[in-house]
């Protein structure tokens, strides 16, 4: 691992979610290690990757998790949102079914995450604009009513994939800079929770992790 993964101001915690099949996992292995797999598998569990990107000033490792859509892995997620300040909602836009699901995605999201957890809608497999079942311009007034970033992308050819990690983490950076700014008189970021991959400090000298919006 190089030194550019070694230094890091922030680490935020993103989750993947929505239903099996949609994407999640090309879309976190395009972003972190710029590959696709034709074949890949159904995620069992939960899996987790990261990358280091600037954002502003600051260093930002972003720790990308990545959990089975299948209902039946369910009962292990709970714990996969502690922690969390972003999450991205995935759906195929080939596959009207997996957006017509994006409400009950959101309302898990909403019961074990932070309130303050910024949310991005992503409509995935652009590359598939043949088959679409769902117009980006009703995707996006969704996303826009309940106050979520959107992005269409493609894990097989990666389109947007870069633009969609970046701005969520963007808007995740520019809410922490904002919670400093409120509480310039402390060197320390409210904590999501006590648990340690969510325990964090923001102070530039130290190596803070999931810092609670």
């Amino acid at each position: 691992m190089g030194s550019a993964e070694e230094d890091y101001n922030f680490v935020f915690k993103v989750v993947l979610i929505g239903e099996s099949g949609v994407g999640k996992t090309n879309l976190l292995s395009r972003f972190t290690r710029n590959e696709f797999n034709h074949d890949s598998r159904t995620t069992i569990g939960v899996e987790f990757s990261t990358r280091t990107i600037l954002v502003g000033d600051a260093m930002v490792k972003a720790q990308i998790w990545d959990t089975a859509g299948l209902e039946r892995y369910r009962a292990i997620t709970s714990a996969y949102y502690r922690g969390a300040v972003g999450a991205l909602v995935v759906f195929d836009i080939t596959k009207h079914q997996t957006y017509d699901v994006v409400d009950r995605w959101l309302k898990e999201l909403y019961d074990h995450a932070e309130a303050s957890i910024v949310v991005m809608l992503v409509g995935n497999k652009t590359d598939l604009a043949q088959a679409r079942e769902v117009p980006m311009e009703e995707a996006k007034m969704f996303a826009d009513n309940k106050g979520l970033l959107f992005v269409e992308t493609s894990a097989l050819d990666s389109t947007n994939v870069e633009q969609a990690f970046e701005t969520i983490l963007k808007e995740i950076f520019h809410k922490v800079q904002k919670q400093k700014q409120r509480s310039s008189q402390s060197n320390t970021v409210s904590l999501a929770s006590e648990s340690p991959e969510s325990t964090a400090l923001a102070q530039p000298e130290k190596r803070p992790c999931c810092v609670a919006l």
